[in-house]
Order: structure tokens, then sequence, then C-alpha cells
């Protein structure tokens, strides 16, 4: 696994059709944060949250809920969660599974907070200006 930025990762998504963006925050998330939006590149993110809301226990079915999905063991992955911390571990897992391309979007969809308290402002998807949509 190595750490890219959000940019490194959506120009990845543009321009390799093996690439697949696998957001592993959680339903709350995804319905109140927002999503990346892949389509310009043709393609949709794939939502499998590495932990499971509210408990945050690690979803056991995580890398079944890959296969499912018609991820491919080929295909060139990134991981994405709210600041590169959950994605890392979904990575690694996958690394560890066989697939053979997994990286970490390092600063997330949101990346770390800013002097206010605030995420999305410093790093990350959306302070990178990449296209990101409402559920």
């Amino acid at each position: 696994m190595k750490n890219v930025s959000a940019k490194q990762a959506y120009q990845a998504l543009l321009e390799d059709p093996s690439a697949r963006l696998i957001d592993v925050r959680t339903d709350a998330e995804w319905a109140f944060v927002g999503l990346p939006d892949l389509s310009e590149a043709g393609k949709q993110t794939v939502l499998i949250p590495w932990q499971m809301f509210p408990s945050m226990r690690i979803n056991e079915g995580f890398l079944a809920q890959l296969a499912e999905e018609g991820v491919s063991k080929a295909d060139r992955l990134y991981f994405i969660c709210r600041s590169g911390a959950r994605s890392a571990h979904a990575a690694l897992a996958a690394e560890a599974a066989g697939y053979g391309s997994a990286d970490n979007v390092a600063d997330g969809f949101e990346g770390p907070v800013d002097r206010d308290g605030h995420r999305g402002m410093i790093a990350g998807w959306k302070a990178d200006g990449l296209p990101w949509r409402q559920r």
C-alpha cells in the first residue's frame, strides 16, 4: 500500500479503466457529508463500510463485499475515508487478501481539521476541488 493524494487518485480514475475508488466510510457519512462524483470518468464509487455505524466494529464481510461488487484482484484500487485512517486499514486488508494494487487516499474525503475544528478546508477530496455530490 502506498499513500496517494486525492488528485493523484482522481487522475488515475480518469485515465485507467481498471482503477476503482472504494469509499469505506459509513452510511451516515455518505448520506450527510457527500460522495466523490466519478461521472466524468464514467464510473461509480464503490461504497463498502470498513466499520459499521454506530458500533464502529470492523465490517467482517468487507472482503466478501468487495468481490460481490465485482472488484477484481487485478483492478487498481484506491481506498478513501474521511481522513485516510480507515481507508489505510482497508487497503492493507485488501493487499493481504491478494489485491495487487491497493492504495490509500492519504487525506481522505475531508482531510484534517483546520484551526476552527472544521474539515474539508485544508486537504482531501473536497479541499482539492474534486467533483463530489450529495447523496
